[in-house]
This record gives structure tokens, sequence and C-alpha cells, in this order.
């Protein structure tokens, strides 16, 4: 049954955990801001698609955000308890540790429960979504800025430069323009003194309205062989440049949708099932390729009479058995050292053909296997976190942001440093797939069960007393001289 004391432990935790998990997720969306923000700024971007990147981005960190806040919350909850002395209390009433731990293990373990749904049915989408629309932004043109005495290139096929601005920026003045549209160099040349830039309605076009200036051309006259120029003054003269190149366009998203990391369990299983029955077939094929160039063992073989008669001559081999190219007639020798130098060849280029093609497989397989761990990873992950956390809480009995934060953040940079170290073995090939996607939990859990026997037995190694006591204790074995220097 459900007794108060589990109600008032949940509620102490329920609220710390929710702040720190938008607190983390806040954090880690600045790092990628930080990361990304040179190609975001000055492209143009409206407020939406950078609320739905947000939206997208937020959620595939998520998988970062839940085992953190889920270790800092726990450290914060029971720190609490341990700096107010209801720990004391409660152990005095004759409750374990463990059975005061049950509740929120409980509730840890549904929350892994709705983190691998999320994991399995939501990150693949958000992974798309976010990917795709990063792709997108990454790959779409900033927008126009037309700088004086420089040469800018935006428009595809144009080349401008003005020589002045006014304060608006509208008025322009020294204009000259580089016509590249035919990509037979600068033939098209527009010069005018001044003018104005003007967008059309719908934002698509922009219109150069210029005033006093030429217009030189240069053509080519394939009867005549002779080059030709033209130049042609006007006082007022549009020129439009197309700017439908700088919007904004999305992707199809179907592009990105094989990629591993926007698969759920089920389609990563069927994928790996694919791809070994690809690698098996691979294997039993590559005898069939080979078969053709290793004529020792192919009796089917016809056209071997020259080997049949070296064969059948056994005085030849008994003379000449120091190299086979001399049992080979003189008429026929520069015939087979070319055959067997083009077989080799082909033997090579079919080798290398198969061993690249099952390096790439190799490759995609364990990708695909490590996305399929990660899915259950990330569940276990609060549930091993929170066992770090807990018992930590009631060691250190201090609440509050001080001293829990600066715990929490170096045992989750290790938990992190390990799952990153394992998924590189096991793309590297060094490590078997469950190995190092699991090695953070295999290495954590003892410690785990370790901090959880210290706590229960009220142990004092995170006090300054403690290790006050143990460096007297020490001082007074050393000897007499040591105890000067000391």
């Amino acid at each position: 049954m459900i007794k108060k004391l589990d109600i008032l432990l949940i509620r102490s935790f329920v609220g710390p955990f929710i702040v720190t998990f938008f607190v983390s997720l806040f954090v880690l969306m600045m790092q990628f801001f930080w990361l990304y923000m040179d190609e975001m700024i000055g492209k143009g971007l409206n407020i939406w698609i950078i609320v739905q990147l947000l939206v997208y981005m937020s959620t595939t960190l998520v998988p970062l955000a839940l085992p953190l806040s889920v270790l800092l919350s726990s450290i914060m909850t029971f720190g609490n308890m341990g700096e107010n002395f209801e720990l004391v209390a409660i152990k005095s009433s004759g409750i374990s540790l463990l059975r005061f731990m049950r509740p929120l293990f409980l509730f840890i373990v549904g929350l892994s429960g709705l983190a691998f749904l999320f994991s399995n049915d939501v990150i693949p989408v958000a992974n798309l979504k976010a990917l795709s629309l990063l792709y997108d932004v990454r790959n779409s043109k900033p927008a126009l800025n037309i700088r004086p005495d420089q040469f800018n290139s935006d428009i595809q096929g144009y080349s401008i430069r003005v020589g002045s601005k006014d304060k608006e920026g509208n008025i322009i003045h020294d204009v000259i323009i580089y016509d590249h549209t035919d990509m037979l160099g600068n033939d098209k040349v527009v010069m005018a003194k001044e003018g104005q830039m003007i967008p059309s309605q719908d934002k698509q076009s922009l219109i150069f309205r210029l005033k006093d200036g030429w217009q030189y051309q240069e053509g080519y006259e394939r009867g005549a062989h002779n080059y030709t120029q033209t130049r042609a003054h006007f006082a007022n003269y549009d020129k439009v440049f197309d700017l439908s190149g700088f919007n904004f366009t999305r992707a199809n998203e179907s592009l990105f949708k094989n990629a591993d990391q926007m698969m759920n369990v089920a389609q990563l299983s069927e994928n790996i099932d694919s791809l070994a029955k690809d690698r098996r077939r691979s294997y039993n094929n590559m005898g069939g390729y080979i078969a053709p160039y290793v004529t020792f063992n192919n009796k089917a073989k016809e056209g071997d009479s020259l080997a049949r008669k070296i064969a059948r001559n056994t005085y030849a081999v008994q003379k000449y058995d120091s190299s086979f190219l001399q049992l080979v007639p003189d008429t026929l020798k520069a015939t087979v050292t070319q055959t067997v130098v083009n077989n080799l060849r082909s033997f090579k280029s079919l080798v290398d053909a198969n061993s690249l093609d099952k390096k790439l497989q190799t490759e995609h397989y364990l990708k695909l296997a490590v996305e399929l761990h990660r899915k259950f990873t990330l569940p276990f992950a609060c549930i091993l976190l929170f066992l770090i956390g807990a018992p930590l809480g009631a060691i250190i009995r201090k609440g509050g942001l001080g001293m829990p934060l600066v715990i929490a953040v170096v045992f989750f940079i290790t938990f992190h440093i390990l799952n990153i170290t394992g998924e590189k073995l096991v793309k590297a090939g060094s490590a078997s797939p469950w190995l190092g996607m699991w090695m953070s939990t295999l290495i954590l859990l003892p410690l785990a069960f370790w901090l959880i026997n210290a706590a229960r037995n009220d142990s004092q190694i995170f006090t300054k007393e403690w290790y006050l006591r143990v460096w007297r204790a020490i001082k007074k074995m050393l000897p007499e001289k040591n105890k000067a220097v000391a």
C-alpha cells in the first residue's frame, strides 16, 4: 500500500526533477546554438523556422537531459532530507534506506518505460524533422547584402559592385555589373553613374533602375572568324535580378528517412536481419566469383591442353622444376605471361571490390546495432543514475544546487565519456555492439551498489571531519621526526 511517506518522497522529487530537466535541456540547447550560430545568422530565417528548429532539436536532446536531471534531482532530494535530519528520523523509526528508496525506484522505473517509448516512437521522427530542417538551413543562401567597394556574387551568374550608397541604402553610385550567365567570361558589362535598388512586391526580384550609363557586349562571328564589340549608351535602364534562389526551401524528408537515427526498434531489427542475409549471400557468392581464376582445381575448364601436356611430360617436370614458366614453349610464353597478369589484375580488382563491399556492410551493421542498443540504454541509464544519486544524496547530506550540482556533473560527465568511448569502440570494430553500448552500465553499476551499501551503513566518505580523523590517526602512527615534518 502507498504510505503518506511515499507520497511525500515522490512530491519532494518531482519538483526538483522538473526544474533540473528544463534547465539541463536549456543548457544543451545553448550548446547547439553555439555550434550552429554562424550557419544561421544572416540568412533571413523567419521566426517560425527558428521555433520549429528549437522544438525538434530540444526533442532530440532529451536522451542527454533526462538522465542528468534524474541524477541531480535524486541527489538534491536525499541531500535535503539528510541536511534536515529527516533521514535520521526515518531510520530511527525502523524504516530502512532501501524501503525508503522503493517508491522513487518504482517511479523511476515507470519513467524509464516512458523514456523507452519516447526514444522508440518520438525521437526518430524528431531526428528526421530536425536533421532535414538543419540541412535546409545550412544549405540556404545568405540574405543579399551589397556593400560599397566590394564585388558581390551572391546572385548566380552576376558580379555586382557599387561605389557608394546613401544612408537609406537604396540609392547607389558608380555601378558595375558583370553578366556571366552565358558562361563566356566578362563578355557583358553594364556601367552606370547612379541608380536605385527597388525590390518587387513579391520579394522574388530585385530591380536596378540605372541612369546615365553604358552597356558593353562582346561577340564572335563564326562566319567571319572575328570578334565584335557592341557599345550602347542609355539614359534609363532597368536590370532585373531573380531572387528566387534566396528563398528558404525544404528538401524532401523521404531522402533522410533511411538513416539509422530515423528508425525505431522494429525497423532497426528488420534492417539488421536483411543486412545479415546480404552478408551471408556475399560470402557464398565469393566462391563463384573467383572460381574462373583458380584453374588448378577446376577440372571442367576447357582449353587446358597445355597444362595436361606439361603434367604428362615427366622429364620436363624433373628437369625444370624450379620454374613453371620454363615448362611453357617459347612461342607461348608471352601469351601465357600476359594472360596470367590480366587474370591476376582481374582477380585483385574482384577481391578489392568484395572487400570494400564487406567493409561498408560491416560499418552499416555496426551503426544499426549502436542505434538499436541506444533505445534500451537510455531507459536503463535513468535507473542507473538514480541508484547512484539517491545514496550519494544520503551520504553527502547537502541540499540545494551547490555540492549536489558539482557531484552530479562529475558523475554524469564520467557516464557520458564512457558512453561515447564505448560507441566509438563499436564503430571502429574494436568491441561488440552490446559490450560497447553497455560498457558505462557495466562499470558504474557496481559503484551504485557500493554507494547504496555505504549509505545504509551511514558512511562518512564525503564529510570533512572523517578525513580529519583519518589524518590524525595517520599522524599518531608516524615516528616523532616525521610528525615534526608533518
